[in-house]
């Protein structure tokens, strides 16, 4: 499965697409990138599947196929392509979300995958989670996703804790909001995750990141990466730590974005929790139980004199 992740300045539509009458529509697309590209055996890219699937398709303006995809009655994801011109400019994107959607129509609980590793970025940032260990199919790695329908996806590995975190930190517009006892190790000095917050962080868009501790000293002993990066970016991301005596017994830790994405773990010191990146108002409500404590709480001045 290959798949996009950029916005387009060209003109495109996805639409679903009947397998009988639209196979070579279809053909025009999987053939060129599995097939040709990617070195698939003919005999394994069209299979006994294929006719019992929903299938999507993307167009360009003059109707001319570029993208494909498909959900099979297993509620898996599969055959996502994009013709090479296009890829990098949102077809990818499109498609994916189609997909969704109709497995929305359909009240299906649950989506998953089989992403090319080289995909794997592109489904965190739209809410799907890695599962078990990776795998080759076809002579190319994959690793297994898992995305929750109509309610937040569970999280209970590292991998998916990372994964939900990335998405969230992705979804973000102008405000990203953490709440963590000591910054997390295995999660806040994720390279994935760093590599998100640099990304928020470097945009050209104004955005603010809040983190509220409950104890500022252990990241700063622990010469947290996290502290170097904000040092870097001083006018973008802001500490402070929990002083409340109540505050600081919160057991909880979360992070929530001002769209509609969140990552909650009950227990702050462990991954275990629930994450979704389309759940408005679990969101908000996060966002409204950080807001008067991150008032109440005392600036981190020590994290701006230490040296990079």
């Amino acid at each position: 499965m290959t798949a996009t992740d950029r916005p387009s300045n060209r003109p495109f539509r996805v639409e679903t697409i009947d397998y009988a009458t639209g196979v070579d529509d279809l053909r025009a697309v999987r053939e060129p990138v599995f097939v040709q590209e990617q070195q698939v055996p003919l005999a394994l890219e069209w299979d006994e599947l294929d006719p019992l699937c929903v299938h999507v398709i993307a167009r360009d303006a003059a109707g001319a196929p570029i993208g494909t995809g498909r959900l099979t009655p297993e509620h898996k994801i599969g055959r996502m392509a994009v013709l090479p011109d296009w890829r990098g400019r949102g077809v990818g994107d499109g498609l994916l979300l189609a997909l969704i959607a109709e497995a929305e129509r359909r009240h299906w609980p649950e989506l998953h995958l089989h992403a090319q590793v080289s995909a794997v970025g592109f489904y965190v940032k739209h809410g799907f989670v890695p599962v078990g260990d990776r795998f080759m199919e076809a002579g190319i790695e994959h690793q297994t996703m898992r995305r929750q329908l109509g309610g937040p996806t569970a999280i209970d590995t590292r991998d998916a804790a990372v994964a939900i975190a990335c998405a969230v930190i992705a979804g973000t517009r102008r405000e990203l909001s953490i709440y963590s006892r000591a910054l997390d190790p295995g999660l806040f000095d994720a390279p994935e995750v760093l590599d998100a917050l640099r990304r928020l962080g470097t945009r050209r868009q104004r955005v603010d990141v809040r983190i509220l501790l409950q104890d500022a000293d252990a990241p700063q002993r622990a010469h947290a990466p996290l502290i170097a990066l904000a040092q870097r970016l001083p006018s973008v991301f802001g500490f402070r730590e929990a002083n409340d005596p109540a505050d600081r017994g919160y057991a909880s830790a979360f992070i929530v974005n001002d769209g509609s994405g969140y990552y909650f773990r009950t227990l702050g010191n462990r991954f275990d929790g629930e994450g979704a990146v389309d759940a408005g108002g679990r969101a908000r409500q996060l966002a409204d139980t950080f807001q008067p404590v991150w008032e109440r709480s005392r600036i981190v001045t020590e994290y701006r004199v230490l040296g990079v």
